[in-house]
């Protein structure tokens, strides 16, 4: 019986692994990017694109969005929207990094993805623009 019990146990773990192993490899996975330098306009999602303000005179109130947890993003000289993404896990806001440069023009160097029809991007570093 003790024979049967061990053995039972013994197939129930080995189960539990395989059944994991996809899971584990697939939190492996790193998406593929490329290192660019991008140049755009840090804009807050909500007001641009839900309300049509941008610029200087919008900035503040940018800034009150980015506080209040409205996602920044940098409009690209490109016309491409990019994303900012965290390299920690689990992931961290990018607020508190871009909202010094909301509504400003920025030069961003770091690994762009492509995210599903849109860019993301793990800023390596950011400037004002000069």
């Amino acid at each position: 019986m003790m024979t049967r019990l061990v053995s039972v146990t013994a197939a129930v773990a080995a189960m539990s692994l395989l059944g994991s192993l996809p899971a584990a490899a697939q939190a492996m996975q790193h998406p593929k990017g490329t290192q660019r330098t991008i140049s755009g306009t840090v804009v807050d999602l909500s007001c641009h694109f839900g309300q049509g303000l941008s610029g200087d005179s919008h900035r503040q109130c940018a800034q009150v969005c980015a506080d209040r947890g409205i996602p920044l993003a940098i409009l690209g000289s490109d016309g491409q929207l990019y994303l900012p993404t965290s390299t920690a896990m689990p992931g961290e806001g990018q607020n508190a990094r871009l909202k010094e440069f909301a509504e400003q023009q920025v030069t961003v160097t770091g690994t762009v993805f492509d995210a599903a029809g849109a860019n993301a991007i793990q800023i390596a570093s950011i400037r004002r623009k000069s």
